[in-house]
């Protein structure tokens, strides 16, 4: 999957029910995030931590959905193995794991490691977090070898930059930002323009080679 494209739309059955992929994103932003296998120790610790930290996603206006191509029973099961490992999960368990037993959305959707895609015993769904937005485009991938787990904090961190920079369409976020911190203003703007779209202020950094490109701000 390429960033901008449209997610393609499919029907899946759930830990919540069928769905409708784009009826159930609706105008909201959505992760749906991918696992190797039900029961797996690193796994358990991903959609742990993700369920704790059900509410920021909210504020954010962010679903939650996840998918592994196992049964809706294993789903259920395992669900019940992530609550008593993740005890400070708040509640029932708040988002939806997809059945792929087919692999058929893993396919579509690109997740698929590529040694064993075609091997329909062996294939294996990659760690594969995709950030859709409300016109259901791919706008962040991350993706990870089963051996390795997610940072929650960098997915938040990740999204609160794209909503940022789609609301300021004249800034970026530079790197290791995080929210409080300073951004940097496009090249595109105009000096001249600083002043009205930066009331309370921008940071210039002269460089040797004398190219004025790297302002900052805190002003968002």
């Amino acid at each position: 999957m390429r960033l901008g494209a449209i997610i393609p739309n499919f029907k899946a059955n759930t830990t919540h029910g069928e769905i409708d992929f784009h009826e159930w994103i609706g105008d909201s932003w959505c992760m749906l995030f991918s696992h190797p296998a039900d029961f797996t120790p690193v796994c358990t610790t991903e959609l742990g931590r993700i369920a704790v930290h059900k509410n920021e996603f909210c504020k954010r206006n962010v679903k939650i959905v996840a998918l592994s191509c196992d049964k809706i029973q294993a789903h259920t099961d395992w669900v019940n193995d992530i609550k008593s490992y993740c005890q400070d999960i708040p509640g029932d368990f708040p988002y939806p794991i997809i059945s792929d037993e087919t692999r058929e959305i893993a396919v579509k959707l690109d997740m698929l490691d590529e040694r064993d895609r075609d091997n329909e015993d062996t294939a294996m769904t990659v760690r594969a977090l995709y950030i859709i937005d409300p016109e259901k485009r791919l706008r962040l991938s991350m993706v990870y070898p089963t051996s390795t787990g997610r940072n929650v904090d960098e997915i938040l961190r990740v999204i609160d930059s794209l909503q940022l920079t789609d609301r300021l369409k004249v800034i970026a976020t530079p790197a290791n930002w995080v929210p409080g911190d300073k951004v940097m203003i496009l090249p595109t703007v105009k000096d001249e323009d600083l002043p009205k779209l930066f009331p309370k202020g921008v940071d210039k950094v002269s460089m040797p080679s004398g190219i004025n490109y790297v302002r900052t701000t805190t002003d968002y």
